[in-house]
């Protein structure tokens, strides 16, 4: 270090060689340094503060993002494939692996209730889940069914039709949703407990407004059913095939009531929907000692499903294993890929995903 009197003048700085000036040089030294130093720490400071805002902003953003695909209701989940992969032999290791809720999501449901064809299809489907698999599905495949779900009680309140199909599916998943919500604790549902109790409140709504629709006599004044011959009439009421459309038909006037109650029609109805075996299991003799099909009708539909049959269904591809609707495109090998397709009823398509 310099001693007193050294010249350690730089240009302009002549003083600094008296005691006074060397006082004089360390203050303005000081000075400068705590000036630097002030500085360099208020840059740091401002390089945090940018840090941090940038690191907010990015925060901010991806949340906005996580937002606008999850917190809305009615969000809508699309994929530009509308069949998907299906093996039984595919594990979570192992590509192939494929979920209900995987399927429920990707094989656009939300367009196939808007097809007549496809529409008994889908509600079918609905109830079935509504009824054991709710669990089974992910947050957002339990987001799209109440999605989807909302769709058909649109659709059925706009066309005053299938309305009693879609109270017993409300009804069945309103029961199912009773059950599961007392099971608070075991996480049973995905997401909050009070979204679930909105969405009881919600189908009890749906029911409410079903149950009020009031459907109007069509201004029509040419012919109408019971204007057709008895034979024809017999040959549309031939073609329900459920028995309780029998049953409210009768009700709609004294001459069709007596139609509904031919032996024959309900004989060849429970033939359509049971076995042979399973009919003599459960035959019932009316008082004049014939056999009452009606009552046997009834019978059998609380012993053993009835046969469904649908205008369009969910079809798999034994060759590739790829699940579609008929008559949608995918990546087959096979050379006849139309004979590789083999029709799934909606237990089937559930069965598909019980490894």
């Amino acid at each position: 270090m310099p001693f007193l009197g050294q010249d350690w003048r730089s240009p302009g700085q002549s003083w600094v060689k008296t005691a006074d000036g060397w006082k004089r040089f360390l203050d303005e030294r000081s000075g400068s340094f705590v000036s630097d130093l002030s500085s360099y720490c208020n840059k740091e400071v401002y390089n945090k503060e940018n840090l941090f805002n940038s690191l907010n902003y990015d925060v901010a953003a991806k949340k906005r993002k996580k937002d606008i695909m999850n917190s809305k209701t009615k969000t809508q989940y699309f994929h530009q494939e509308k069949w998907i992969y299906v093996h039984k032999g595919s594990t979570k290791e192992r590509h192939g692996y494929c979920t209900l809720g995987e399927a429920f999501n990707r094989l656009d449901f939300s367009t196939a209730i808007l097809d007549s064809r496809r529409f008994n299809y889908v509600v079918r489907l609905l109830e079935l889940i509504a009824k054991s698999q709710l669990t089974s599905l992910s947050g957002i495949a339990q987001k799209n069914f109440m999605n989807i779900l909302e769709k058909v009680v649109l659709k059925v309140l706009e066309d005053q039709q299938n309305i009693r199909l879609i109270r017993e599916l409300l009804q069945t998943l309103y029961t199912s949703l009773c059950t599961l919500v007392q099971r608070v604790g075991k996480s049973v549902l995905v997401g909050n407990i009070n979204m679930w109790v909105y969405r009881m409140e919600t189908i009890l709504h749906w029911q409410q407004q079903l149950n009020n629709i009031q459907i109007t006599r069509p201004a029509f004044k040419g012919l109408t059913f019971t204007d057709l011959p008895l034979c024809l009439q017999l040959n549309i009421m031939q073609r329900l095939s459920d028995g309780r459309d029998l049953v409210s038909l009768g009700q709609v006037a004294p001459d069709l009531h007596v139609l509904s109650e031919d032996r024959l029609l309900w004989k060849k109805l429970c033939q359509y929907h049971f076995s042979e075996r399973q009919i003599r299991k459960r035959l019932i003799l009316s008082d004049k000692g014939q056999l009452d099909w009606k009552k046997m009708y009834f019978k059998l539909i609380r012993c053993y499903p009835r046969k469904e049959q649908y205008g369009d269904t969910l079809q798999l591809c034994k060759h590739c294993h790829i699940l579609s609707w008929k008559g949608t495109d995918h990546p087959c090998t096979a050379n006849n890929p139309e004979s590789c397709s083999v029709s799934l009823s909606p237990q089937d398509f559930i069965n598909l995903f019980k490894f």
